[in-house]
């Protein structure tokens, strides 16, 4: 799987008090300690940047060229940053996000075929984040046209079905499942991504990880083609260069319900296994579903 850094991002306090005081040493550091970790992609996610927005994304894309040669994705909601940061990438860059709302479609969808980009297309639309995999279909299908009809290719297309928190709905993530598998008929050559952290928002801070991790797994097997995720997850890493075979076995007997001899396992074998349960809808969510 394409893996994107995401700890570029002002939701840190360091990068954003890096950001504001363009102290570039903070940055120097989060972009080697991803690169060196095998990123992909570097996201960029300076978020609405209301002040000095073509100035501040200008100095970031400036500053993190100076360290690395890794293509970046540029994730703002404010086309003036946007376009800013992609006039100066030495590389072809990705456009994270657009989405099928009216005003993305006339402010951000564009940009990417003036500066051949790569566009991050999330399904949201003028009514909010479709509420099932049909629906999800039908809204993509529409933006595709869109985008195709302003000469951006399927191939530089990137789908973001958009990843719900399990604690806010346990029930999107089989929705968010269902609809990966369903995207090479949509729209052939195109590529699905998500923001993999997303999953596990509002879950304890020590197990947010295991989520993230065990989710990782399962949306591969379904075809999933890219994540945002943290670039200092070493198990993560580990798990997606393919280096922990025998927990990816494990997790996708979970998924096919295989008999498991729980009190055989590990207890991170065990963890994984009731995460799995859990991500496949088996087991209500909790906060302490391990302890279930």
């Amino acid at each position: 799987m394409i893996l994107i850094g995401e700890d570029l991002n002002v939701m840190s306090k360091v990068i954003s008090r890096a950001i504001k005081e363009r102290n570039p040493e903070p940055i120097r550091e989060c972009v080697e300690g991803q690169a060196k970790n095998g990123m992909d992609y570097l996201d960029l996610n300076v978020g609405p940047v209301k002040k000095e927005p073509a100035e501040t994304m200008e100095w970031l894309v400036k500053t993190v060229q100076d360290y690395t040669d890794l293509p970046l994705c540029l994730d703002t909601t404010n086309p003036v940053a946007m376009e800013s940061g992609l006039r100066i990438c030495k590389k072809k860059a990705l456009v994270n996000s657009a989405s099928g709302t009216t005003e993305s479609r006339e402010t951000m969808m564009p940009l990417p075929r003036k500066y051949s980009a790569g566009l991050v297309l999330s399904v949201i639309n003028d009514a909010g984040l479709p509420s099932d995999a049909d629906e999800r279909a039908a809204s993509i299908m529409e933006s595709l046209e869109f985008a195709n009809e302003l000469g951006i290719p399927n191939e530089d297309i990137w789908i973001d079905p958009v990843l719900m928190p399990i604690a806010v709905d346990q029930r999107q993530v089989l929705s968010y499942m269902e609809f990966i598998q369903m995207i090479p008929d949509l729209a052939p050559g195109a590529k699905s991504v998500c923001g993999l952290s997303n999953l596990s928002y509002s879950a304890p801070k020590e197990l947010r990880g295991l989520l993230n991790r065990t989710f990782m797994v399962m949306i591969a097997r379904y075809g999933q083609d890219a994540a945002i995720v943290s670039g200092f997850d070493e198990e993560l890493i580990r798990l997606n260069r393919g280096e922990m075979p025998e927990i990816v076995e494990l997790i996708h007997k979970a998924m096919d319900e295989e008999e498991v001899d729980i009190s055989s396992l590990s207890p991170k074998e065990r963890d994984y296994v009731k995460t799995t349960q859990v991500l496949m809808g088996r087991t209500l969510y909790s906060h302490s579903w391990l302890e279930v």
